[in-house]
């Protein structure tokens, strides 16, 4: 069964074209010998219907048993929908964002909670895309004990989604249909042995943590660079793990400054240290375009992303032109912005109607800093939706701590110093260790501890050790180990 399995989704994905050999850049910017697309198999009727049926026999001889079925938008929609209408099975929609009227429901159907609902996917790789439509459908009270899965890329899904108690079945393996492909004369040995290494180079493992996990997640830990390539990350967020994993750093430097000159020798000095550059122009006593153009090469060169503390918090309309006008022209220049969610969804829409175009990314203040902020409780919860609801603009969080446990999301921690304390004006500050470690804050935000030091390169590469041994030390490696094991990633990127 298996081999013939093999064979017919073998010769199903050249018919498509959905499975492509050569040199293919992917999202993260990594080299790829082999691209798989099965998103074209909607305009190959008949090719749909016998993966769909290949499906639903793999879940048959596995004996599974459920209630109803759920596709993992959107690939896999087709291939639920065949499943559900030939066999006369329920089936569940998992919207990927949800609606602003009507129910601004998440999953689509009649819900019976307490049912199990079987996962259906196209490809799985780290299994991401299968965790995202379990979390939604176990919100709604469904139970998720299975998926299926037409092709396992062998990249260490299987084991993660395991980790997090479902067990995946696969129609075929990416191993097998190479070598189906390679007995038929359809591809070269070389290039099946150029895929295998590739495959076996770049396999999706959580670090097994030392002790108990500091912060409760869904799954164990991924490093940076395998979290840039998780199917849903965010471009710009996929671009800072790799500029984190190749630089080893995850500070980003709060240049809170009043002169141009300053904030372009501060870049100057300090980008190879840092992974962001946070600015606040419009706090500039000589702010100009020339300043900014300036700026963006210093981050070209230097390898940092800018990010405009702009802290949107408008309506649609106003934000919009905040960001691409007026004096700054913000979007022309800063990679990365952030908003407030007190307007509502609004102030993303808005904001994204700019910078989704230009490739641009945007934060969400989910919690802040200072002594008695507002922005706990469900003020943190809305923030979240709403970035789960925007996540081809919004790719993380201003906040104290991991507030998601979407590994695609991204969180920036404010108010650090490497002594703990506080500022007469309510500031509270934390250690990166406390952040990193124990709070699962992925990048420090430091101003004033760098800034007020003098010797501020000094002073932020003592900043950049703490937090990126923090985060090596939260993989479970070792700080002693930490270079080797940046190194041993950065040699499979």
């Amino acid at each position: 069964m298996a081999a013939a399995a093999a064979a017919r989704v073998a010769a199903a994905l050249r018919e498509a074209g959905a499975l492509r050999f050569g040199d293919f850049v992917l999202k993260s910017g990594r080299a790829s010998p082999v691209y798989i697309d099965l998103r074209g198999l909607v305009s190959h009727p008949l090719l749909l219907r016998q993966a769909a049926d290949l499906l639903f026999q793999t879940a048959r001889d596995a004996a599974l048993e459920y209630d109803c079925v759920c596709g993992v938008p959107y690939t896999a929609l087709p291939l639920a929908t065949i499943i559900c209408s030939e066999n006369q099975i329920p089936m569940l929609i998992r919207r990927k964002e949800a609606k602003d009227y009507g129910t601004k429901r998440l999953v689509e159907g009649t819900i019976n909670p307490g049912e199990t609902c079987l996962i259906i996917e196209d490809v799985v790789t780290s299994g991401s895309s299968v965790l995202e439509t379990a979390e939604v459908l176990q919100k709604a009270g469904l139970k998720v004990t299975d998926a299926v899965v037409l092709l396992d890329r062998e990249q260490g899904g299987k084991a993660r989604l395991e980790e997090c108690g479902i067990r995946l079945h696969s129609v075929c393996t990416l191993s097998s249909v190479l070598e189906i492909l390679q007995q038929q004369g359809e591809v070269a040995v070389e290039m099946v042995e150029k895929v295998k290494k590739f495959i076996q180079g770049n396999v999706f493992e959580p670090v097994a943590q030392n002790g108990p996990a500091p912060v409760k997640r869904l799954c164990k830990e991924l490093s940076f660079s395998a979290r840039a390539e998780l199917p849903g990350v965010h471009p710009i967020a996929a671009r800072l793990f790799v500029v984190m994993e190749k630089k080893q750093t995850n500070l980003c430097l709060s240049a809170d400054v009043t002169s141009s000159k300053e904030l372009l020798q501060l870049a100057a000095i300090l980008g190879p240290s840092i992974c962001i550059l946070k600015t606040h122009v419009d706090i500039l006593n000589d702010f100009t375009q020339e300043v900014v153009k300036e700026l963006r090469t210093l981050a070209d060169r230097h390898e940092f992303l800018i990010f405009e503390d702009r802290k949107f918090a408008d309506i649609g309309n106003t934000v919009k032109h905040q960001y691409e006008g007026g004096v700054f022209r913000i979007a022309s220049w800063s990679d990365v912005v952030n908003a407030h969610v007190v307007p509502g969804s609004g102030v993303v829409k808005g904001l994204k109607e700019v910078g989704l175009p230009l490739q641009r990314g945007c934060l969400l203040v989910a919690e802040m800093s200072s002594q008695g902020s507002l922005a706990t409780g469900d003020y943190t919860k809305a923030a979240v939706q709403m970035a789960e609801d925007n996540s081809d603009f919004v790719f993380g969080f201003i906040s104290g701590s991991r507030v998601s446990n979407k590994l695609e999301f991204l969180h920036l921690t404010p108010g650090v110093q490497l002594q703990t304390g506080g500022d007469n004006l309510g500031q509270k500050y934390l250690s990166p260790e406390e952040v990193i470690t124990r709070k699962g804050s992925d990048i420090i935000i430091v101003g004033r501890g760098i800034l007020s030091a003098s010797d501020r390169l000094q002073e932020a590469e003592k900043y950049r050790k703490a937090a990126w041994e923090s985060y090596v030390s939260r993989l479970g490696i070792g700080a002693e180990d930490g270079k080797q094991a940046s190194f041993l990633v950065n040699k499979q990127s």
